[in-house]
């Protein structure tokens, strides 16, 4: 039977479109068999459908043993798959500004270059040219994926100025005014020393080489 109806081929395309892998391959297999007589290629010229998917869809309803999908195959690879130099030089690119966890207390890493200077040291210091290099908008998801997180690296961040600083040297600088006018007053300059906190550090003042380790010792350096 190979005579087509239009509505009727409509309405077969419109359910085919409805069912997805095994279970379309089996409807597009048992309507081939019953008005396309079994031939894939007579199934793709009337229906427009895959013929390598029809007679993978017949092999299966034959022998009733089900084709397996492999999705994670399709699709473009990844660019730092697909490219291993690429790679290779963004971390060649990227190490010498990354620190690891402040803390230690994972395998995360922190860079302070973006995602467009990658780019264009990509560009200026490896020679890649600008058709080659994903966008920056890839290159984020790509340092990502390599385990890189953009933060600052900032050691500390040391005190604001007090609202009492002005007040305070101008008093000294006024102090300073009237014993010069005075022969009598003697002036001495004195060198102290104070214990002044600096502010904010990124391993919350301890250092690396001495953090220990399971109640033992530092990692030294």
């Amino acid at each position: 039977m190979d005579d087509s109806d239009e509505s009727t081929d409509d309405l077969l395309r419109l359910a085919a479109r409805s069912l997805t892998g095994h279970r379309r391959r089996l409807f597009q297999a048992e309507v081939t068999r019953v008005l396309c007589a079994g031939h894939a290629r007579r199934a793709e010229r009337r229906f427009g459908w895959g013929r390598a998917n029809v007679d993978t869809g017949l092999h299966e309803l034959d022998s009733g043993i089900r084709c397996v999908e492999n999705f994670g195959t399709r699709g473009s690879r990844r660019s730092e798959d697909s490219n291993p130099q690429l790679a290779a030089d963004i971390r060649d690119l990227v190490e010498p500004h990354t620190q690891a966890d402040p803390e230690l207390k994972s395998d995360r890493r922190y860079t302070n270059l973006s995602a467009r200077e990658v780019c264009a040291r990509l560009r200026t210091e490896k020679g890649h040219a600008v058709a080659d290099l994903p966008s920056e908008r890839t290159m984020r998801d790509i340092l990502n994926r390599m385990g890189y997180r953009l933060k600052r690296i900032q050691k500390g961040k040391p005190l604001k100025k007090t609202a009492q600083t002005d007040a305070i040297f101008a008093n000294v600088k006024a102090v300073r005014a009237q014993a010069q006018t005075e022969p009598d007053t003697l002036e001495i300059s004195v060198d102290t020393k104070a214990k002044v906190s600096e502010g904010e550090y990124a391993r919350g003042g301890k250092n690396a080489d001495r953090v220990g380790r399971d109640g033992g010792e530092g990692m030294g350096p």
